[in-house]
């Protein structure tokens, strides 16, 4: 943010390619939801009171995605440049970090810094594919700020994500402009009106797939009734600095040749690497061609797959191509004007479904990889065995807010350093609402405010310890909404030493499930309401009762349970069966049978299980240790 207009040179900000970009993303001084959502991340990832998505026109700075912003600006969701720090980031092309905006020459005189009340200040480019600065992902203190390289690594992350969904947007804003072009094309030549029609259907076709393998499906099966071709693949670069091709392989084993030839280098002797690195449609007439022209091993493949002709169509890429597109016919096939430019439109459509699937993949695998970080390893507890399992949905939603969680608690009359063991486990598991990365973040903030009320309130119950999560949700707005079980163990005093007591509280949950020796598995129905902020309802109750040697517990979430063409009672029972009939597996294996036999094979939600079990001999009292075992 400057003092004034020329201490950035308006020719950057009013760069002709730079606007347009900004013009197609279709953003402005509006709310947007999925630009709120990165506001809101980046405020909740670092700490901040204030965090924007502000892009930077030749004029203002307007706000699409904002956290914590004061009025009038909230209301007006933009700026002018005389209270942008942002439109120094979009004129350098790069972060602009400042422990306190007031001591730095470029923004000592900004308005921002009284009016606003900026001082500390982070913000990271959003580019579009042609690497234009369209503005800043910003996170915006009021006080002086030491950012920590963790911080702004967040940040950088952050904020390349959201520069992927400025660029998927102006992609699908360029998609609706083709739209046009091939209807336009389909009026003016008759002759090509199914090949600009199979344009239309690739366009809104490749703008559902969120896989690789969807893409390389959904492309064959376009073409294959327009073009005819005997054979559709796709090469892509997989390592542009190492200069590597890879080819999605037919997991059907149609095209022995792809597992054969999976992988190969960028500069070698097939045509689909010389059509990515000449960036070029290359053609293959005949096997006479191939064979003066290309290495032995691609005049193999040629010939495994009974290739008369072929055609190699680059993937247009930012930099450089993302691959190649294959066609190949059993016989002679040649490509005139009209189908160059349809397998050219076509390619283009391929490589921004190949974008987005690279980057849903991307997120998917980061996001897993985050909420399998936050289920913490179980503790080791002498005189229960433990054991836990947690299994994505199959579909490709990124992540949800099913968890699993298991602590010792120190006794009520604990309090100096040679205070005993602790002799209470806490066990919980829960959903949380939504399958998002919002989820799995709130799940986090809800294990760690159980855990917080446990400790805060030594010798009360898992009752009241719900009671005080809930009063926070609901006081301090944090919006977590599901259904939970919340359970405290205790050893039991002679002469049941050897059982432990189960003390228990059902906020709307599946009910648990528990086996004791001689007797079949059954339900705990005892529950109550669902956690959601601000319902009211009666107070938290709480259930207990002895588990003697040999009984097992089994928390669950409801996808576990949930499947076509079978009632969750019908499940439940089942999984009950299970449960007793397999009391002498290992409990690990035990979870792995149980899921396995009772979830759909491609369940469509997120799937946590905790198990417990008194082993027959006689139990020492718990203490910490430093493993477990966890199955994640």
């Amino acid at each position: 943010m400057a003092g004034s207009d020329g201490d950035v040179p308006l020719s950057r900000l009013a760069d002709e390619g730079r606007v347009g970009a900004l013009r197609e993303t279709g953003l402005s001084a509006v709310s947007d939801e999925g630009m709120e959502r990165f506001a809101r991340l980046a405020a909740e990832l670092v700490g901040v009171p204030v965090a924007l998505v502000s892009l930077v026109e030749p004029a203002r700075q307007v706000f699409p995605g904002m956290v914590g912003l004061a009025e009038p600006w909230a209301d007006s969701r933009q700026t002018p440049l005389t209270h942008s720090l942002c439109q120094h980031v979009v004129a350098e092309a790069r972060p602009l970090v400042l422990t306190d905006a007031r001591e730095d020459a470029r923004t000592c005189e900004s308005l921002a810094i009284p009016d606003l009340g900026v001082v500390g200040y982070a913000g990271m480019p959003l580019t579009d594919g042609d690497g234009h600065v369209l503005g800043s992902l910003c996170a915006i203190d009021t006080a002086p700020r030491q950012w920590t390289q963790q911080e702004l690594a967040l940040l950088e992350d952050l904020a390349a994500a959201c520069s992927a969904e400025l660029r998927l947007r102006i992609v699908s804003r360029q998609r609706e402009h083709a739209y046009g072009v091939a209807a336009d094309s389909a009026r003016r030549y008759r002759g090509a009106l199914d090949r600009s029609q199979l344009l239309l259907r690739a366009a809104a076709a490749l703008a559902d797939t969120t896989g690789l393998t969807e893409v390389r499906q959904t492309v064959r099966d376009l073409v294959i009734s327009d073009l005819k071709p005997v054979y559709v693949g796709l090469v892509l670069v997989e390592n542009a600095g190492k200069g590597r091709l890879r080819r999605l392989v037919d997991e059907t084993g149609s095209a022995p040749m792809e597992r054969a030839h999976e992988t190969y280098d960028l500069d070698s002797g097939w045509p689909t690497a010389r059509a990515a690195r000449e960036n070029r449609t290359i053609t293959v007439t005949d096997e006479a061609e191939l064979c003066q022209d290309y290495a032995p091993e691609a005049v193999e493949a040629f010939n495994s797959l009974g290739l008369s002709s072929a055609v190699c169509v680059p993937l247009p890429g930012t930099v450089i191509p993302l691959g190649t597109l294959v066609l190949g016919w059993d016989e002679a096939h040649e490509i005139d004007i009209v189908e160059q430019a349809l397998l050219a439109a076509l390619a283009g459509y391929t490589a921004r479904a190949v974008e987005r699937a690279m980057f849903v993949e991307n997120r998917v695998t980061a996001a897993r990889q985050m909420q399998e970080a936050m289920l913490t390893d179980l503790p080791a507890i002498e005189g229960i065995e433990l054991a836990a399992l947690y299994r994505p949905a199959a579909a490709t939603d990124l992540v949800g807010g099913d968890w699993y969680d298991a602590y010792p608690l120190p006794g009520a009359d604990q309090g100096g350093e040679d205070a005993p063991a602790p002799d209470v486990l806490a066990v919980s598991i829960g959903d949380i609402t939504g399958h998002d990365l919002r989820a799995a973040t709130l799940m986090g903030q809800v294990r760690s405010m159980l855990r917080q009320a446990d400790l805060d309130h030594p010798g009360a119950g898992p009752a009241r310890a719900l009671a005080a999560f809930e009063h926070a949700n609901t006081h301090l707005d944090i919006g977590a909404s599901g259904t939970l079980i919340h359970a405290h163990l205790r050893p039991c005093p002679a002469p049941q030493e050897a059982s432990w007591e189960l003390t228990w509280t059902n906020a709307g949950h599946p009910p648990p499930l528990i086996t004791t020796p001689g007797t079949p598995g059954r339900r705990l129905h005892d529950h109550g309401m669902l956690v959601y902020p601000g319902l009211a309802g009666p107070e938290r109750t709480e259930n207990r009762i002895t588990l003697p040697p040999g009984s097992a517990l089994l928390l669950y979430t409801d996808g576990l349970v949930e499947r076509t063409g079978q009632s969750m009672t019908e499940a439940i029972d089942q999984t009950a069966q299970l449960l007793t009939g397999h009391s002498g597996q290992p409990l690990a294996e035990l979870l792995d049978t149980i899921i396995d036999q009772v979830s759909a094979p491609d369940p469509g939600d997120d799937i946590a299980l905790l198990a417990l079990r008194i082993p027959a001999a006689r139990p020492v009292r718990p203490s910490q240790a430093p493993a477990a075992s966890t199955e994640q």
